[in-house]
């Protein structure tokens, strides 16, 4: 046996215990326009610290900022990850995990990453469905489900144009017939485009937004890797967003090298398209942060020959020197490791200020830091179509003291009435912030 696996099966053996290095920054060092960046700190065992999944308990919910209330908006939801918001109120909530994908679990590190998954609550079966919650009274809490959408594909972003419902299954685009109002759909699927999947399939989330005038579709597609370690031959049209021609299902690659894209949202004052990605890990807990960024047609975002702009990553090989001296810089980090998935903005919110101008985060938590960071909602406010601050904390609270995961916050939406609802796919919950009574 190689000494590294070796090592990883000691450290495995005390139940994955916290092991590796320890941050020597905070997390607002790793926050802004301009981030600290310090050297890379790639170690033997790589940084495992999971907070453990235990969900809510009784009574409990998160913490939310002053001048505003949290509630549960729905309960008793199996694994909630994606929220959509129809234009007659009805809130749609993708049940989601990932695919099999045996291919992606193959080694020691893939052994390693499924007993994190494990404890931090994402190694249930895919609920393949999307669930429809309707509020009729506009009190904050929904008095109806019903299964909408079933027998999908770990689906997970949602877009309406026209009477079209677009599902992002993790290998395909599907569209859906809609009528206003309707609870259930149970015609058959048109498929779009194929998106990459398979055996392999690491980063396994693909979203979708339109264009404002609906003949385009944005697509999210991750990386098939950390760094590039399965091979390049691995990663085509990966890392990467799709512009898809609504009408004919034609794509081209809008922007690449973005490692693992979630979030899409529309700016409201500049009309850019803006992202939130995950970035690399396993060269400490301070690198690489997490970001939100505009998104330039054409434009190559350094995955993975390079972090933040131009900070070439000496992992990957071959280098590509070219590429990198092409990299745009993110706008604005988020923090290391925090794992920010959900993203929009303020349009349409109610809530008091500082939360009336800016983008507002769910930022899922990480597994690669020590401390860890992420774990809440947070505000980054904005003016003339750009960050202006520092984040401002929205909901804080699922980690208790003992540092378990009570809660993971993932998609955040604007639903009709002003609130931000909030999926925690730990505490299968959909929560509400509204401003305080």
């Amino acid at each position: 046996m190689r000494k590294p696996q070796l090592v990883f099966i000691i450290a495995l053996a005390g139940g994955l215990a916290a092991c590796g290095e320890t941050s020597s920054l905070q997390v607002s060092d790793g926050t802004g326009p301009s981030p600290k960046l310090p050297e890379p700190n790639k170690t033997l065992i790589p940084t495992v610290n999971i907070a453990p999944a235990i969900g809510w308990p009784e009574g409990k919910k998160p913490v939310a900022a002053a001048g505003t209330q949290v509630a549960a908006f729905a309960e008793g939801l199996e694994h909630p990850r994606w929220l959509y918001v129809l234009p007659n109120g009805d809130v749609l909530v993708a049940e989601t995990n990932a695919p099999p994908k045996p291919d992606d679990g193959t080694g020691i590190r893939g052994w390693v990453m499924g007993k994190v998954m494990g404890r931090a609550g994402a190694g249930v079966p895919s609920p393949n469905r999307i669930t429809l919650l309707r509020d009729k009274d506009h009190d904050g809490v929904a008095e109806t489900r019903t299964v909408f959408l079933e027998n999908l594909n770990s689906p997970f972003g949602m877009t309406l144009v026209g009477n079209d419902l677009y599902v992002a299954d993790t290998d395909r685009l599907l569209r859906f017939h809609y009528e206003n109002g309707e609870t259930a759909i149970k015609a058959q699927p048109i498929k779009v485009v194929d998106l990459p999947g398979g055996t392999l399939n690491h980063h396994w989330t693909k979203n979708v937004i339109a264009s404002k005038d609906g003949s385009k579709l944005y697509v999210t597609v991750g990386s098939n890797s950390n760094v590039g370690e399965n091979g390049m031959d691995q990663e085509e049209g990966r890392a990467a967003i799709w512009e898809v021609d609504r009408a004919t299902g034609n794509h081209r690659i809008f922007a690449s090298g973005i490692r693992n894209p979630n979030g899409l949202a529309w700016e409201p004052q500049s009309g850019a398209l803006w992202t939130a990605v995950n970035e690399r890990d396993e060269i400490g807990s301070d690198l690489v942060p997490d970001y939100i960024t505009s998104v330039k047609d054409g434009g190559f975002y350094g995955w993975p020959y390079s972090y933040y702009g131009q900070h070439v990553d000496i992992r990957v090989e071959p280098q590509n020197p070219d590429l990198v001296a092409k990299a745009i810089a993110p706008d604005y980090a988020v923090g290391p490791h925090t794992a920010s998935l959900g993203l929009t903005f303020a349009e349409g919110s109610k809530l008091p200020a500082p939360f009336t101008q800016g983008a507002f985060i769910g930022q899922h938590g990480s597994w690669n830091r020590k401390p860890h960071s992420g774990y809440k909602v947070i505000f980054v406010p904005f003016g003339a179509g750009k960050p202006t601050g520092q984040p401002v904390d929205v909901l804080t609270g699922f980690l208790n003291d003992e540092e378990k995961a009570m809660g993971r916050p993932v998609g955040v939406v604007i639903d009709q009435q002003g609130g931000l609802l909030v999926a925690d796919d730990v505490g299968n919950k959909v929560w509400r912030v509204s401003a305080a009574q």
